[in-house]
């Protein structure tokens, strides 16, 4: 009765019941012991983690739950001090946890121990399945070929023809280009005019990973690794893409250490995870894509030139969107189509004149901003229009001259309705001329900020 004694000297009946009534209403698992480490009290969320009721713990040494790992309890009562996120395994059920535990300190001197467990087996169960959602989504995202590249300039032909050439070796490709001209798309184009193609295609954003974490995504990792590895450890990407294609995207982001362990995996065939020490063998096609100035990159010490040159065996640069326009037209009633099916629209047409205005611009997104101009303009399409005209695309590509002309050609419609449409273009290059500032467009119109707001409530432009 050790352990009940010592609560009673310092808790009254009352007061026990109260604190009792406290942590029962916890989420987390609470156990306490007192200073010669023997139970004294648990709540409810403890016996439904550990599948052990009070007679089997309350006056019993702190190790009585313990299934895996040392007594937490115990190592707070001999130092005295407070321990975070200790992991172990509780109770019959074996059950993993997390446990925090503090010093109970009662007017200046140890009385016993309280522990905070939280149960982090169901937490890595649905962490595994969207680990293995997410590994089985990337397989999937090999979906394009090269019927879906769009364009019939010379430069894309050449570089379309290179891209095939480059499918049937099985050489390291560097994809080259400023962001938005589609290096992805090539990316998986070449994969499946490979003889890789019924093998997966793993992609990989080397920008969106820390050093530490690239390394153990690329090469996996062993059991007990680090802090919070997965039992038994776990494939890398490169184990994943064996047989099949590696892409690593934003590679010019990749830091030394990585760079180092990635060279030698394409030199020797091999890797190795973290924190082990024996090789695996791996055959992977591996295609690269930076809009990085990697030369640069090397001669500032910054990116390993016996890497470059690994990469670098079969490079394709892919041109900006300004120095193709001749494409446009093709682009546009592609992704035209494209986007009327997704929205459920009709067959949609364009007139000339929104070819030559989107010809003016100089693109700096490339055909990533093509494609969110033209989704824009179906999204300001009428439900009872099927013509794409200037008046729906976004403001950028609105010229002097082309306001001029298009003042002599008014919109069909009543006086009324005609007035709202021009209204409306008014107030968008307001806004437009003064990038969104609303109290410098209301100054423009000369008219208070006030009927400013309440025009574009009126025509939807907030």
């Amino acid at each position: 009765m050790a352990g009940k004694e010592a609560f009673t000297l310092v808790y009254s009946d009352e007061s026990r019941q109260l604190l009792q009534a406290i942590i029962d209403s916890l989420s987390d698992a609470v156990s306490v012991v007192d200073e010669n480490g023997i139970g004294i009290m648990i709540n409810r969320a403890y016996t439904r983690l550990t599948g052990m009721n009070k007679e089997q713990v309350l006056e019993k040494p702190a190790t009585v739950d313990i299934a895996e790992g040392e007594s937490v309890h115990m190592r707070v009562l001999q130092t005295g001090k407070s321990i975070k996120g200790v992991r172990m395994k509780v109770g019959p059920l074996r059950r993993e946890v997390i446990v925090n535990c503090a010093p109970l300190i009662i007017k200046g001197e140890l009385k016993g121990s309280v522990g905070v467990i939280h149960d982090i087996s169901e937490l890595r169960r649905v962490m595994e399945e969207l680990e293995h959602t997410r590994r089985m989504i990337r397989r999937l995202e090999s979906r394009y070929t090269f019927d879906d590249i769009v364009g019939s300039s010379d430069q894309i032909r050449e570089i379309v023809e290179r891209a095939k050439q480059a499918a049937t070796t099985p050489a390291c490709v560097l994809l080259r280009g400023e962001c938005g001209t589609g290096k992805e798309l090539f990316a998986h184009a070449i994969h499946h005019a490979s003889d890789r193609a019924d093998k997966p295609l793993i992609r990989v954003n080397c920008a969106s990973l820390t050093d530490t974490l690239l390394e153990s995504e690329l090469f996996g990792y062993a059991d007990g690794a680090f802090t919070g590895a997965r039992k038994g450890g776990r494939k890398g990407y490169f184990e994943e893409a064996n047989e099949g294609t590696l892409f690593l995207d934003e590679i010019g982001a990749m830091k030394k250490e990585a760079q180092a362990r990635l060279l030698r995996a394409i030199q020797e065939g091999e890797i190795i995870r973290v924190g082990e020490s024996r090789s695996r063998s791996v055959n992977v096609r591996l295609i690269t894509a930076t809009n990085a100035n990697l030369e640069k990159l090397t001669d500032e010490g910054l990116f390993r030139k016996d890497l470059y040159y690994r990469l670098n065996v079969f490079p394709i640069d892919l041109p900006p969107l300004r120095e193709i326009k001749s494409d446009i037209p093709l682009l546009v009633n592609h992704y035209l189509k494209r986007y009327a099916k997704e929205y459920g629209r009709t067959v949609v047409e364009t007139v000339p004149s929104v070819y030559r205005r989107l010809k003016e611009y100089d693109w700096p997104g490339n055909v990533r901003e093509l494609q969110n101009v033209i989704a824009r303009a179906l999204i300001n399409l009428g439900r009872e229009e099927e013509i794409i005209e200037i008046r729906h695309l976004v403001m950028p590509f609105i010229t002097d001259a082309e306001k001029s002309e298009d003042a002599f050609n008014l919109p069909e419609g009543s006086l009324k309705e005609m007035h709202s449409k021009w209204e409306k273009s008014i107030l968008a290059q307001a806004l437009f001329d003064s990038k969104g500032n609303k109290a410098e467009a209301a100054r423009r119109l000369d008219i208070s900020i006030r009927n400013l707001y309440n025009k574009l409530h009126q025509h939807k432009l907030l």
